[in-house]
């Protein structure tokens, strides 16, 4: 069999770039080795309940979701504006207060940080929504941690609020990543809703592979080995093809390129633990933080309260974080139970435990140095590509950026010439 370009993987950068590839004249084809497109965005049904695989969020201001995503059909459901930190034996809600303004005596008197360093919240905010994204990844460079103690915070501040709320994000308990992948975030955070689909995150891949033809993309289908224009899948098919472009994550594009496999400190490692109760522990759309500075929890949120389709009738879904993927699920569920009667009462006894995620690739390690993901070169040869977050950053931002240049890379290639392109959300999100 022959086609225009193959894409192996149906992640985000695989459907990304399949999606601008067509939108050029061109006819993809998608191979996903899963039963289902998506990569790590996956959402699985078990009695009733929704479950993402791990904690996963969309920002809503990621400007490539913006371009590739219709927001509305996605129903999103954002979380408060904030977080809940576990502090001093207590919960003390943080807020935003550029969007909560009537927050700020609760954060001027709030324990999680001096008053000085609220204050200083307001120059990290300016300084990271200062100048373009390119800008931002050419700014000398530190660790986040190192960043944050330049800046003056208190190692309170730190502990309680920082550590807590960015290691749930970058799965890095040590903040050891970049001081521009932080700024990074913060920016989204500072310009966007944190948010989830109603009916989970495999929603957003799906969306996506809608909008290919459905015998253009084939899962199940898995890739043994890459050659001059030529893919042979595990079945031992031969596929051709004018240009291949290999958009799996990490390891797996090492193993197609035939280049040594990434070191165990390349990935950072994430377990989430799934719960179905009654009555959920806490009312509203919030995220729970362990600002205790012990302990296995990292977070805690409730997806049933941001959308009733996570869980059925007269139930409610609780997810509980944890940093790492080498822990015995039975011990850690014991360890877990323990600490959280002592946040919520024995109401957690009464849990049942519905699924247990250790995912030890959750994220690549984002430690310096770390370069602007949009000068990353994509080609490897005259017909090889690669996207997505093989050697460059990860996100959903980053992941449809990678392949959406690809897919124009590919296109400009194959005819010799600058394309037009009319990619873009059928029905824009403004900010």
């Amino acid at each position: 069999m022959s086609t225009d370009v193959i894409v192996i993987g149906a992640g985000l950068s695989g459907l990304a770039c399949a999606l601008t590839l067509r939108d050029s004249g061109l006819e993809p084809l998608v191979l996903e080795a899963s039963d289902v497109v998506g990569g790590r965005l996956r959402t699985d049904r078990r009695e009733g309940f929704r479950l993402d695989r791990g904690f996963q969020v969309l920002q809503t201001w990621y400007p490539e979701a913006r371009r590739f995503l219709d927001y509305e059909r996605l129903d999103l459901r954002p979380f408060y504006p904030g977080a809940l930190i576990r502090t001093q034996g207590r919960l003390h809600r943080v807020s935003d207060i550029w969007r909560r303004p009537l927050r700020l005596p609760e954060m001027l008197g709030s324990p999680i940080g001096t008053l000085t360093d609220k204050l200083r919240l307001l120059g990290l905010r300016r300084r990271c929504l200062k100048g373009d994204l390119e800008s931002l990844y050419g700014r000398p460079e530190q660790t986040a941690l190192e960043r944050l103690r330049a800046l003056g915070f208190s190692e309170r501040m730190i502990e309680r609020f920082f550590k807590p709320f960015f290691s749930g994000v970058f799965f890095d308990p040590d903040l050891a990543v970049s001081s521009r992948t932080f700024e990074f975030v913060f920016r989204a955070f500072a310009l966007g809703d944190t948010a989830l689909p109603a009916l989970g995150m495999g929603e957003i891949p799906a969306q996506l592979a809608a909008r290919l033809p459905q015998e253009r993309v084939r899962v199940g289908c898995r890739v043994a080995r890459v050659q001059e224009r030529e893919v042979i899948t595990q079945s031992g098919e031969r596929l051709n093809a004018r240009a291949i472009v290999i958009a799996t994550e990490g390891r797996e594009t090492a193993r197609l390129l035939g280049e040594p496999q990434p070191s165990a400190s390349a990935s950072r490692g994430t377990t989430c633990l799934y719960f179905g109760a009654r009555q959920p522990p806490i009312a509203g759309p919030f995220l729970i933080l362990n600002g205790e500075g012990r302990g296995y929890i990292n977070s805690l949120l409730c997806p049933s309260n941001l959308s009733n389709h996570y869980a059925p009738p007269g139930y409610s879904l609780i997810a509980v974080n944890i940093q790492g993927a080498d822990h015995n699920p039975d011990a850690l569920e014991t360890h877990v139970r323990g600490e959280l009667k002592g946040w919520l009462g024995h109401q957690v006894r009464e849990w049942r435990r519905l699924a247990v995620y250790r995912i030890p690739h959750a994220l690549p390690a984002q430690g310096p140095p770390v370069f602007y993901p949009g000068n990353r070169e994509l080609r490897r040869s005259h017909w090889l590509w690669t996207c997505g977050e093989y050697r460059t950053a990860p996100s959903i931002q980053w992941a449809l950026h990678s392949g959406r240049r690809a897919g124009v890379e590919i296109a400009q290639s194959l005819f010799g010439k600058p394309v037009a392109h009319t990619l873009g959300n059928p029905h824009p999100v403004i900010e």
